[in-house]
C-alpha cells in the first residue's frame, strides 16, 4: 500500500542527515507483519531479491527493457556509478555508522548497502539518470506487531534524470510496485516458521 510522504519524513530516519539534496518519491507499506527480532529477515529477503523471478509478466519485461536499454545506451557502466560519477552516501555517514558493516550484499540487484540497524537500513544505486536511495524500516504497528516500511529517494542526473523519473512514474505505480509487493509478501508468508510469533497486547 502506497503511503503518504509524511510517513517517511516524521520519522527520526538517520537517512534524513544524509539525503537533505534527493528528493522523496514513494513511500510503501510491505505486507510483512512480524516481531521486534525480525527484521534481519526482511533486510535479507530484500537484498536476495531477483527482478527476473517476478510473478508479473508485465513487470519482467519492463525490467528487461530497462536492463536492454542500460546496456545500448551506457547508463549502467561503471563510470556513471557510485565512486565514479556519483561519491558513494557512505562518505556522509557519521563515524559510528561508518564503522560499522553496511549491510548485506545484494545477490543480483545493482545496489549497494549503505548501513544496517536494527530497524533501518540503506542502500543506494547510481547510474547516467539517477542516483538513488531504498530506505527500509520496521515499523511498529500499535498492536504490539512490527511491518516494514520502504521509501524511495533520488537525486536526478539533470535533464535526463528528470525527464526519465517522469516517464517511468506510471509504470513504476502501476506495474512495478504492485506485483513486487504481491512476492514480498509470499516470500515473508513461506518463511513464517522463521519468524518471531508477533506478540498481540491484549486489554
Amino acid at each position: 500500500m502506497r503511503l503518504p510522504k509524511a510517513a517517511h519524513t516524521s520519522r527520526p530516519w538517520h537517512i534524513h542527515e544524509l539525503t537533505p539534496d534527493f528528493r522523496l518519491e514513494d513511500v510503501w507499506l510491505l505486507p510483512t507483519p512480524g516481531g521486534r527480532d525480525d527484521f534481519p529477515l526482511l533486510v535479507q529477503a530484500i537484498a536476495s531479491g531477483n527482478t527476473s523471478h517476478s510473478p508479473s509478466l508485465a513487470a519482467r519485461a519492463l525490467w528487461t527493457i530497462r536492463w536492454k536499454l542500460g546496456d545500448l545506451l551506457g547508463w549502467d557502466t561503471p563510470e556513471a556509478g557510485i565512486g565514479s560519477r556519483v561519491p558513494t552516501l557512505r562518505d556522509r555517514l557519521p563515524a559510528d555508522l561508518r564503522d560499522a558493516p553496511p549491510g548485506p550484499d545484494f545477490e543480483t540487484l545493482p545496489f549497494k548497502s549503505l548501513y544496517l540497524l536494527d530497524d533501518e537500513w540503506a542502500a543506494e544505486i547510481a547510474n547516467q539518470t539517477v542516483h538513488g536511495v531504498m530506505h527500509i524500516g520496521w515499523i511498529a504497528d500499535g498492536s504490539g506487531g512490527y511491518r516494514g516500511q520502504m521509501a524511495v529517494l533520488v537525486k536526478p542526473n539533470g535533464l535526463l534524470g528528470n525527464a526519465y523519473m517522469a516517464l517511468i512514474r506510471p509504470f513504476r505505480h502501476l506495474l512495478v510496485y504492485p506485483p513486487m509487493l504481491r512476492q514480498i509478501e509470499r516470500e515473508w508468508n513461506a518463511r513464517a516458521d522463521d519468524r518471531t510469533p508477533t506478540r498481540v497486547t491484549s486489554v
